[in-house]
């Protein structure tokens, strides 16, 4: 692989993790206030910020092992959005429609970082 793959892979997911942030908290903005949704909004709107700084970080990182790491901290963010997903889908806070969406990219981006985070384990 290239450099200039690389950098495209690089680029292409940190467009991604940061516009999954953006549509999470565009969506669950809109909701009323109450405690319950404001607990589950805090929590998801913290996990998915926290994979698309964190892919941000895997990208300048100084080394394999600090790659590694940050990998680590995705991958377990991106599977924290996801269960706050699936909860908001239980609770029908948010319509079938918007949420199929935002599960959908969810699920993909889970793959890819378990992928690229089995990858960096081979290295």
């Amino acid at each position: 692989m290239s450099n200039f793959d690389r950098v495209d892979f690089n680029q292409i997911f940190r467009e991604r993790t940061k516009n999954f942030s953006i549509a999470i908290i565009k969506t669950l903005s809109s909701l009323p206030f109450s405690d319950d949704i404001s607990i589950i909004r805090k929590q998801i709107i913290r996990s998915s910020t926290s994979v698309a700084a964190n892919y941000r970080a895997v990208s300048r990182a100084r080394s394999e092992k600090e790659k590694s790491a940050k990998i680590c901290i995705v991958v377990e963010e991106i599977d924290e959005t996801q269960l706050w997903l699936e909860i908001i889908e239980e609770l029908e806070y948010v319509s079938p429609e918007k949420i199929l969406h935002l599960k959908t990219e969810c699920e993909e981006l889970v793959k890819v970082m378990t992928t690229y985070k089995f990858k960096l384990s081979q290295i």
